[in-house]
């Protein structure tokens, strides 16, 4: 393993979320660095650690307002999800008028996973969304490694690409068989197991839960609540269909996507380029990539996706800075213009229209349509 690999704009995010809140909640998949980020902004000023996967710290914490009462600077406490009657507690400590402490919460379920998060610390926290290391941070030069092998910190800094395969998979099978009973949901790891490698082949389409469920032969409800642990942990996105009264019949259930590539590919049974190259995933692939490529560097932006049942589609409508973008992403080194394009463009009153692919020049296609690198910024 290589040095630990600075994350500016993420620590940044976290010192702006504390100018707003006393508390700031960060959270992301397990392993994804959230607590190499936090021993790094405790490293310069006073601060208290509890991890509580840690016995010690976890009996530290049996009485925590004794133990959290008296503390000044920066207190973190990792894996939060595990004790969420501290944040009762929480609140108590940080509303009283002589608190001077700063409290940062690592934690790998979202607020709609654990109850009482955002109920009982409302108006005193804010959320930073995570995860692992993006195409910015490892360097545009490493676009073919990154997508192969995902942002986990771990599985980038493997000594082979063989290695970080066997990392992903056991991260699977850990988050199966530990992580998902420790949130309190008893489900047989063999059952989320074989949603999860089926999502995997339904990466970048349109949810259609009867499907999936006839296939796994059990009940919708079922399969939307497994849909909602996997959601919850940070491990898929849900991109919403957009709406706007256009005449046209649209499509109105989300997409769903393998949050990091990595994860997808071990899913797919993907271990080196040459057969991602070659798989018939590899477009889907591509279109998750680039889409969680964009949203890192746009961390505020809420994302859609626009589809008619006619047949025109728009991979990705983010709204920045007043103005509407629209997105496709291309597997192709010389991506050309679409009719498809050409309808997104007007049914949607796009400011610009950019096609991300994996080649090196910025070229247009047509009037307010380009194609784009995926390393460039695409507003420049």
């Amino acid at each position: 393993m290589s040095a630990i690999i600075p994350r500016p704009a993420l620590q940044e995010r976290i010192e702006q979320a504390f100018a707003i809140a006393p508390i700031v909640t960060l959270l992301g998949p397990r392993q994804c660095g959230k607590t190499t980020i936090a021993r790094l902004i405790a490293h310069n000023t006073p601060s208290a650690f509890f991890d509580l996967e840690d016995p010690a710290d976890e009996a530290a914490l049996a009485n925590p307002m004794l133990a959290l009462a008296d503390k000044r600077g920066l207190v973190i406490i990792d894996e939060v999800q595990r004790r969420p009657e501290l944040f009762p507690v929480l609140r108590v400590l940080v509303d009283k008028p002589d608190n001077t402490a700063r409290f940062l919460l690592l934690g790998s379920a979202s607020p709609a996973l654990v109850r009482g998060v955002s109920e009982t610390l409302a108006g005193r926290t804010s959320f930073v969304d995570m995860q692992g290391f993006s195409l910015d941070e490892v360097g545009n030069e490493a676009w073919q490694q990154r997508w192969l092998r995902g942002g986990f910190p771990r599985s980038w800094l493997a000594d082979s690409d063989a290695s970080s395969f066997a990392w992903r998979k056991a991260f699977i099978r850990t988050f199966l068989e530990r992580d998902v009973p420790q949130l309190g949901i008893r489900i047989p790891a063999s059952a989320l197991s074989r949603f999860w490698t089926m999502l995997a082949h339904y990466h970048g389409q349109v949810w259609n839960g009867s499907v999936l469920a006839r296939s796994l032969g059990i009940s919708d409800k079922t399969v939307h609540h497994y849909l909602e642990i996997l959601e919850g942990t940070f491990l898929i996105r849900t991109l919403p269909p957009w709406y706007e009264n256009l005449g046209k019949r649209l499509v109105k259930a989300p997409k769903v996507y393998i949050r990091d590539s990595g994860m997808l590919h071990a899913l797919l049974g993907i271990s080196d380029m040459d057969t991602l190259l070659s798989h018939p995933a590899a477009g889907a692939s591509w279109e998750g990539y680039a889409l969680e490529t964009i949203l890192d560097r746009l961390p505020e932006a809420q994302p859609y996706f626009y589809a008619t049942h006619s047949g025109a589609e728009l991979d990705l409508l983010l709204f920045y800075k007043n103005k509407r973008y629209g997105f496709e992403m291309k597997l192709n080194q010389a991506p050309t213009l679409t009719r498809s394009m050409k309808v997104a463009l007007e049914d949607l009153r796009l400011d610009s229209l950019l096609v991300i692919y994996p080649g090196t020049k910025t070229y247009p296609l047509a009037e307010h349509i380009r194609a784009v690198p995926l390393g460039s910024d695409p507003f420049a």
